[in-house]
């Protein structure tokens, strides 16, 4: 049965699991083998999980619960087939948790008939909880989100990210590449971040202008693609047309931004 969110219970149980890696963030040596590498990304999984499950079963004891594995492209075309689910993404940057750099959050989206309902993500180092609930706004803490008010391009952030799609045979590292060289060639500052849905809620908080990939990441997105777009940012396709579950890249900005460099681009192409 769905029922009305209980926001400050959800919020809590987010920033418990995240403070909870926090406490021992840098403590653990770096990873040196792939089967060491493997063993502390299950590690986290179990941790982050069996704390929001002890946390949340009481509120939501029916919802079932999804891991967003952002290496299995198919399970990403299409959401769960359940009228509501949580779908988490245990830590978003987890390898700059375990190389003990900064850019790593815990990701927590609620979807009820196969559309993100109500999402956070918190930035433990930052003590940030940003979150969003369908039709109502998105927050940071307990400020509305604003977009920036930038208008020219040479001061903009864009950024660009890309995920563990299989590129040998498709021609994604190709396309990135020239994705890439179109925002050098049109923005004053162009990174590279690595937290996915942190960087898409930084555009609702206007510390991004544009944010763009090129291959499938929805897992690593939605949580991202809520906050962004309730604090008003446009969620497109890299063409222009709306984004929907199962796109194969993504484009977000303010309207205006995006319009202006799609319009570049496509004249480019």
């Amino acid at each position: 049965m769905q029922h009305e969110i209980n926001i400050p219970i959800v919020l809590e149980a987010v920033k418990k699991a995240g403070n909870i890696f926090l406490k021992d963030y840098k403590q653990k040596a770096i990873p040196q083998t792939m089967d060491e590498l493997v063993a502390e990304l299950e590690n986290i999984d179990t941790l982050c999980l069996t704390c929001l499950k002890e946390d949340l079963s009481v509120e939501f004891p029916n919802t079932p619960w999804h891991i967003g594995d952002e290496f299995d492209t198919e399970a990403q075309r299409n959401p769960a087939p359940h009228a509501e689910y949580w779908l988490c993404d245990a830590m978003d940057g987890a390898i700059q948790y375990l190389q003990h750099m900064a850019g790593w959050t815990i990701n927590l989206v609620l979807v009820r008939h196969g559309q993100p309902h109500f999402s956070v993500i918190f930035d433990p180092l930052a003590n940030e909880l940003f979150w969003a609930k369908d039709g109502e706004g998105a927050f940071m803490n307990d400020a509305p989100l604003q977009l920036s008010r930038k208008t020219d391009f040479a001061v903009m952030l864009s950024v660009f990210e890309y995920g563990h799609q299989d590129k040998s045979h498709n021609g994604l590292s190709q396309k990135t590449g020239s994705t890439v060289t179109s925002l050098i060639q049109n923005f004053g500052i162009v990174r590279n971040y690595g937290p996915h849905g942190l960087q898409l809620a930084y555009i609702g908080a206007g510390r991004i202008d544009l944010f763009i990939q090129e291959d499938l990441d929805t897992h690593n997105w939605i949580a991202g693609i809520l906050i962004a777009r309730e604090a008003g940012a446009v969620i497109l396709t890299t063409d222009g047309t709306p984004w929907k579950w199962g796109s194969e890249n993504l484009l977000v900005a303010k309207k205006e931004t995006a319009q202006q460099f799609i319009q570049l681009t496509s004249k480019k192409s």
